[in-house]
């Protein structure tokens, strides 16, 4: 509870920052939306000239972004903005008074500020997925999918973080540098398309390693195949793919908490 109480005062405290200059606020929050508004008109104006893309029909990809806009809306208010600032702590010598503090680094680092702007997309996925969902030809939502569809977003956020501070840490190897911690964001472009486009020669390999090394594309396929065309009957993976996805959040959890570990053992105050 008393990690709760952090968390809540440094939410608290990132919104009353943030309504300080509420102008520069409602722009983050317009330019954020607007650019999602455009990809969505984007896969509208595709689904004009075609059926499907990958075998995902047109309301069940609205489906499919809705999910991607959930989970990167989360990333991007929770996660992001602390994981950018560490590379800079880490040069001036703020990570000096993170390892002051007693509490968790790791939890320190990667909560102390919360992007507020950012949830007006999780307020726009929410209505994309109300429209899209009844107009799935055939669709009946299941008890079962409405438990697990959000505990699969979370597991979603909870890799992509595990992801992005891994690559972060390692600034504490390098420096200023954040070139590995840049690398985050050309990953993550994967996790965006249905894993079904990955055929062939070349999609396969892409496939495999980015589900059973790299697990970005349980990000969103897993939820958004709940969802929509519930995952446990039709995926060729069967049920195993939403288990390998609890396992693969439980492993990058684990892998990532030991990079940064390891990490922060290396670390030498900047002022030394």
């Amino acid at each position: 509870m008393s990690y709760l109480g952090v968390f809540l005062t440094f939410a608290r405290n990132s919104l009353i920052r943030d309504m300080t200059f509420r102008a520069n606020f409602l722009i983050e929050f317009i330019s954020s939306t607007a650019w999602m508004l455009m990809n969505l008109g984007f896969y509208a104006l595709v689904y004009r000239y075609t059926g499907n893309i990958a075998g995902w029909s047109k309301y069940e990809f609205f489906v499919f972004i809705s999910t991607t806009m959930f989970v990167n809306s989360l990333v991007q208010a929770f996660f992001m903005p602390n994981a950018q600032e560490l590379s800079e702590m880490v040069r001036t010598g703020g990570l000096d008074f993170a390892l002051l503090k007693p509490i968790d680094t790791q939890f320190l680092v990667s909560l102390h500020r919360v992007n507020w702007s950012s949830l007006g997309n999780f307020v726009i996925a929410c209505l994309l997925l109300g429209y899209a969902l009844p107009r799935i030809e055939g669709y009946q939502l299941s008890p079962l999918a409405v438990v697990l569809y959000p505990l699969f977003v979370v597991a979603g956020v909870l890799i992509l973080y595990s992801v992005m501070i891994a690559l972060a840490a390692t600034s504490i190897w390098l420096g200023r540098n954040q070139s590995l911690y840049d690398f985050w964001f050309y990953i993550t472009n994967f996790s965006r398309y249905p894993m079904e486009i990955y055929d062939g020669a070349y999609g396969l390999p892409l496939r495999w390693a980015f589900t059973f090394i790299v697990p970005i594309l349980v990000v969103i396929n897993v939820p958004a195949g709940i969802m929509a065309k519930p995952i446990l009957a039709d995926n060729p993976y069967g049920p195993w793919l939403a288990v390998f996805a609890v396992a693969a959040t439980v492993g990058s959890l684990a892998f990532s908490r030991w990079v940064f570990q390891r990490a922060l053992a290396s670390y030498r105050s900047a002022s030394s």
